[in-house]
């Protein structure tokens, strides 16, 4: 819970108004049994009328001070709960922003959609609640205590005893509480991420028919959460009925004792009500004591896995490097990586330099590492062996930002956000014209279904841009790339949903940009990089052959396999 205390810091006022008029809430409630009392002896007892009527205003007064208390108390803690709450999603949205690639993979994208709203929500709710009753509570049970002393010493030793034990059954059932609810949290996760890959994959499993193989695997799955909910709520269901059973045997108790006294002349009727009262509010906030505590359990579970991920350090080591620029636009340098508790190694002992304006082609099968070694170049990862260097400097020594705004990247999966045409190109390059977005929609061959959309460049674009075909997103990501004019551009197999002379048109399109960057493309076409300066063709992480078209058909048995196995006889159709 520290980690939302942090931001209820920035709510000192609402923080203390709250647990103060719920302080004056329970005193007031305190005050109530003592007039009935007075009504009891003193006016029904004594016969008088106006002394009942002035003690009833009394009541009614009480009861309206107590109304206002009670809503300025709702008030001041929701504003402090939900202010806390939004302060405290956006930071650790923001904090979940500057994790790198492999934090991400390490944390879950299912986990972290978890944190930024169920237990955000179990914090808001559990701040809320300990600022409305966690003072109330307490000063109720051991206000009536005191009060039920001050009125009949010999009586109120029933109290003395019913409080603790029921003390003792509360925060017993609450340990045993604690460890399932965090179980619980847990499993939440397990249907969140089940939930996300089928929404995610929806075409697919209707493509296949696995509809109900789905529904069955979601129900195994939601039954283990449901099952250890049940076992906590199980728990947490003995809390009422246990407190209320003691709270009844006391208030027998009390009853049966008081009626004696009352007969012996030892204790007024008036008295006895008020002590019953008591005993009634004592049961009453004992068991909204023990709610609170539950949710406030829940909310501590929650609040310990949300400051895990905000504990998490982001961003990454920046080395010293003052090497000169040396001519080349990058270099590979005896590379390795592995993936974190990834086993093998996704790439060994790469060694590549690459000459600034060369469009170099890389290929391979799949799963031969070609996105992990470009990957490298903006840092997405870090490399485990050896040194990637861009511009003659190692990529390690940039500040990440200042290495991206020179790169434009056109990831495998072509992704759009909700918006426009128009500001989803902006994402390139935020000053950009109409003139250059029109410009990189050209080289993109994007130019001409958007100028026939709606709106063209204020066109719609609908969430993951579900309402552009896949080779369209993949051109309007090109496009995206391109409005940065990048020194460097990397597109990772951008254009596998694109035909052969879309395809061509683009190439030809990018080799002829004026500011000459130099171009990685990953691809799985030997036809996307037969006039590529330089290709790479890579297996099993390793780099099994770097040459020109004509020459690795003669030299390298896998690049000439992958053509083979795209052209008839070996020759391009």
């Amino acid at each position: 819970m520290k980690v939302f205390f942090r931001f209820l810091k920035e709510y000192p006022r609402e923080s203390v108004l709250a647990p103060l008029f719920k302080l004056l809430e329970a005193c007031f409630d305190l005050l109530v049994p003592l007039v009935v009392a007075s009504i009891i002896d003193d006016g029904i007892g004594g016969g008088d009328k106006p002394l009942i009527i002035r003690l009833t205003l009394v009541l009614c007064a009480l009861a309206i001070v107590g109304l206002a208390c009670a809503l300025c108390a709702q008030y001041f803690a929701a504003r402090a709960a939900t202010g806390s709450a939004a302060r405290l999603r956006r930071d650790l949205f923001a904090h979940l922003q500057g994790f790198s690639y492999a934090q991400t993979d390490k944390v879950g994208v299912s986990t972290m959609i978890t944190r930024l709203t169920s237990d955000v929500n179990q914090l808001q709710s559990g701040v809320n609640m300990t600022l409305r009753l966690f003072l109330r509570s307490p000063i109720i049970v051991f206000g009536a205590v005191i009060l039920a002393f001050v009125i009949d010493p010999s009586a109120a030793w029933i109290f003395a005893v019913t409080v603790p034990v029921l003390a003792i059954v509360v925060f017993g059932i609450i340990l045993g509480g604690i460890p399932l609810y965090k179980k619980v949290q847990a499993k939440l996760d397990g249907v969140t991420s089940a939930t996300r890959e089928n929404l995610h994959g929806v075409r697919v499993v209707r493509a296949f028919c696995k509809e109900d193989d789905e529904i069955d695997g979601f129900r195994k799955i939601s039954r283990e959460h449901s099952l250890l909910q049940n076992t906590a709520g199980r728990l947490s269901a003995l809390m009422n009925p246990l407190t209320y059973l003691l709270l009844n045997l006391a208030t027998i108790a009390l009853i049966w004792i008081g009626a004696i006294r009352v007969d012996g002349g030892a204790l007024s009727r008036g008295a006895l009500v008020a002590l019953v009262n008591y005993m009634t509010q004592i049961l009453v906030e004992l068991v909204k004591l023990a709610d609170t505590i539950f949710l406030v359990t829940k909310a501590v579970a929650c609040g310990n896995r949300v400051g895990a991920v905000l504990d998490t350090p982001v961003g990454m080591d920046i080395a010293t490097d003052e090497a000169p620029d040396d001519g080349c636009a990058v270099s590979f340098e005896g590379v390795s990586m592995t993936y974190a508790e990834g086993g093998e190694a996704a790439l060994s002992d790469i060694n590549l330099t690459v000459e600034r304006g060369e469009t170099v082609g890389i290929i391979g099968g799949t799963g031969s590492g070609k996105t992990s070694l470009v990957n490298l170049i903006p840092r997405f990862y870090e490399a485990s062996e050896g040194s990637v260097r861009v511009f003659g400097k190692d990529v390690n020594s940039y500040e990440p930002a200042d290495l991206r705004e020179r790169i434009g990247t056109v990831p495998q999966k072509a992704v759009l956000f909700r918006g426009t045409i128009r500001s989803n190109l902006l994402w390139g390059n935020e000053n950009a014209t109409d003139d250059q977005l029109w410009a990189a929609l050209r080289d993109a061959q994007a130019e001409d279904f958007v100028r026939s959309k709606d709106g063209g460049l204020d066109a719609v674009v609908e969430e993951g841009g579900r309402n552009f075909s896949g080779g369209q997103k993949q051109r309007l990501t090109i496009a995206r790339a391109l409005v940065r004019r990048p020194e460097l551009l990397i597109l990772d197999d951008s254009s596998s949903a694109l035909d052969y002379v879309t395809d061509a048109a683009l190439r030809g399109a990018i080799k002829r940009l004026d500011h000459e960057p130099t171009v990685f493309i990953i691809t799985q076409r030997t036809a996307s990089v037969r006039h590529a300066d330089k290709i790479v063709v890579l297996d099993d992480g390793r780099i099994c052959g770097i040459g020109k078209h004509e020459d690795l058909l003669k030299t390298c048995d896998v690049y000439r396999e992958i053509h083979r196995s795209q052209f008839k006889g070996g020759d391009e159709l």
